[in-house]
């Protein structure tokens, strides 16, 4: 899991490096990358590429492709470790949609530690002046979808194996941003092509460690360890991109990822 959140740092550490590109070129060299590994994956494992459940996959790839996209949008108002822990609130709105969709309940221990996270949001938005409201909508936005993403992988189940799950989300990563970056295409120089080009690979690689963790260990150890995005994003932003963190934006975070961990152990405890 460590691996997998370091995977996923670097990838977002290179997107904020990019936020020169527009965002649609950004989509589509990221889906392109996994696109490639997770075909010649399944060609190899000869799975059926279409998979099962048709329709639920094909929802999952555009509440997935619409949700990192506004994901690598906000990069360009906010600092990433802000991005990366907003990001982070979409288990709780997938909880809210798991009342309606899959019939399941929200305990009151629950409800106090989305409270808790959602305290953070206040103070990262109330009180830190880095935060923009452009940025904060974007990201909302995308940990909503990205908690429509959680309801479509749970509903597909054991139906359709990860790879065809992935390689869905890919392709329409893929095809979408191609075709809407077209009237903004920017021809990438020197090191650019190198970044661009990496960051399906480090996508990939993050979804392959998480994925082998929660197989190999239990739910209530590994699933915390996930948070350490936030942590080395912090890290890297500060140390790499020069990136500067108040006070405010410290504990904001916390309160975010203090929340969401809790309601992990929670969950895992009462299952």
């Amino acid at each position: 899991m460590t691996l997998g959140a370091l995977a996923f740092t670097l990838m977002n550490t290179m997107v904020k490096q990019l936020i020169g590109y527009n965002v649609y070129q950004i989509v589509f060299f990221r889906g392109l990358g996994s696109f490639i590994i997770t075909m010649i994956l399944i060609y190899r494992l000869k799975l059926q590429i279409f998979g099962n459940e048709k329709k639920l996959l094909i929802i999952r790839a555009i509440t997935g492709t619409s949700s990192m996209t506004l994901f690598f949008a906000s990069m360009k108002y906010l600092s990433a470790a802000t991005a990366v822990s907003l990001r982070y609130l979409a288990p709780i709105f997938s909880a809210i949609f798991a009342i309606y969709f899959l019939k399941e309940k929200i305990r009151l221990p629950q409800w106090l530690f989305f409270l808790i996270s959602f305290t953070g949001v206040l103070i990262l938005k109330g009180f830190d002046t880095n935060v923009s409201n452009i940025g904060l909508a974007l990201i909302m936005g995308a940990a909503i979808l990205s908690g429509l993403v959680y309801i479509s992988i749970s509903k597909i189940g054991q139906k359709d194996h990860p790879l065809i799950i992935i390689n869905y989300f890919m392709f329409t990563a893929t095809a979408f941003g191609g075709l809407m970056a077209i009237p903004y295409w920017q021809t990438p120089e020197g090191m650019d092509w190198a970044l661009l080009l990496i960051l399906g690979i480090f996508g990939f690689v993050g979804q392959f460690f998480m994925t082998k963790a929660f197989q190999i260990a239990a739910n209530n150890l590994v699933a915390p360890l996930k948070y350490l995005e936030v942590l080395f994003t912090g890290i890297i932003g500060f140390l790499w991109l020069g990136e500067i963190y108040t006070a405010w934006s410290f504990l904001g975070m916390l309160l975010i990822v203090t929340g969401l961990v809790s309601n992990v152990i929670y969950k895992s405890r009462k299952s």
